[in-house]
């Protein structure tokens, strides 16, 4: 456990927090005027290891060696020159700080958005140590800033992460589709509607870029169903059609072994480590596409479907399922920003099939591909 404090005054700024591996969907700007929920669970920190927040160089200002450097393969709009490191808490978690009020109204449409710069500063000492962020279609959270803090430990010696086996018995998963609340709130409260969720939005962009790496250029197929619906059209669109094809199945805690013959292996990311799970034996060279715990583990044990007897109570052991829960009405689209994110920084985007794909990408937004 650790408490950040303000590196000029020594004042605490955090309550303790642990550390967990950096979301997915922590950049992902969602719809429109969509108020999303915290980023971060209460009592958890993650570390961004890229650099965020401005000041911004466009792509023609950087050198492309520079950009391999650091670890980006494909132009992008612009890059950060901002700090790395920066560090990511719960707004809740945060004490001894006030938001500074000329940084405060400016950039965001419904909030603060952090585009100007740290817009919070120590209540002690006053120097800027981070942005609030809580505008529309952003996730809430605070950014400190990593010259601003540092790290002191506290309590005893540090918890081991948990294992695979530990993970798999706390059965925690993430539904696919969810309410989003919207900004636009009424005298009966705020209104939200059923979507498909931001989170596996996110984390299919990030492991559909791995699955388009991972195919060569060949066609690839996905496991029947739900997963299915969320890349077979977007694979189908993206990659060529024909034999031979590549196949990708689900592999992970609590799963049998993976088929000798797999080609690729979706599989759940530690979420205190980031680490991605991998496998012993034949599929061990199958190319890993990760997912993020919760995503995989309702892909790998999705609740089921049991209807309500014709007749008599529903027994106790049955799961209800009245009302069902309203599913979207448009097919479901990854998060276009995610998937380019990490393709521009796998280094097999410099293929030029790959790299074309990049450049169709503005086409595959506007036919609803993403």
């Amino acid at each position: 456990m650790f408490v950040f404090v303000c590196a000029r005054c020594e004042a605490e700024l955090t309550t303790p927090l642990s550390q967990v591996a950096l979301p997915v969907h922590a950049h992902q700007s969602y719809g429109n005027g969509a108020q999303l929920p915290v980023l971060m669970e209460s009592g958890t920190f993650a570390v961004d290891p890229d650099p965020w927040g401005p000041p911004w160089r466009l792509w023609d200002e950087i050198d492309p060696a520079e950009a391999e450097a650091r670890g980006i393969y494909a132009p992008v709009h612009a890059l950060s020159d901002g700090a790395s490191g920066t560090i990511v808490v719960a707004p809740g978690d945060i004490r001894g700080t006030h938001l500074i009020p000329e940084k405060s109204g400016s950039g965001g449409c419904c909030g603060l958005d952090g585009s100007g710069g740290p817009n919070m500063a120590c209540s002690a000492c006053g120097l800027a140590v981070a942005s609030r962020i809580d505008d529309c279609s952003l996730w809430q959270a605070v950014w400190l800033v990593p010259d601003a803090v540092r790290r002191v430990p506290v309590g005893g010696t540090a918890a081991a992460p948990l294992s695979w086996d530990e993970l798999f018995e706390e059965g925690k998963s993430s539904p696919p589709f969810e309410p989003i609340i919207t900004r636009g709130a009424s005298r009966l409260g705020p209104s939200h509607y059923w979507s498909w969720s931001p989170r596996w939005e996110a984390a299919a962009g990030q492991a559909l870029a791995h699955l388009v790496a991972a195919s060569a250029g060949r066609p690839v197929t996905v496991p029947d169903g739900l997963i299915a619906e969320i890349f077979q059209r977007a694979l189908d669109t993206l990659l060529p059609a024909g034999p031979p094809r590549r196949r990708a199945v689900l592999a992970g805690p609590g799963r049998p072994a993976p088929e000798a013959g797999a080609d690729i292996l979706l599989v759940p990311v530690h979420p205190q480590t980031g680490q991605v799970w991998t496998p012993v034996g034949p599929a061990a060279p199958a190319y890993p596409v990760p997912l993020p715990l919760g995503v995989w583990a309702w892909m790998a044990f999705a609740p089921p479907y049991l209807p309500v007897p014709s007749s008599g109570g529903i027994p106790r052991d049955v799961l209800r399922d009245d009302p069902l829960p309203p599913r979207p009405a448009y097919l479901f689209q990854a998060d276009s920003s995610t998937f380019q994110h990490t393709l521009v920084r796998l280094p097999a985007v410099r293929s030029p099939w790959l790299r074309n794909i990049l450049e169709n990408l503005p086409h595959h937004r506007s036919a609803g591909l993403f």
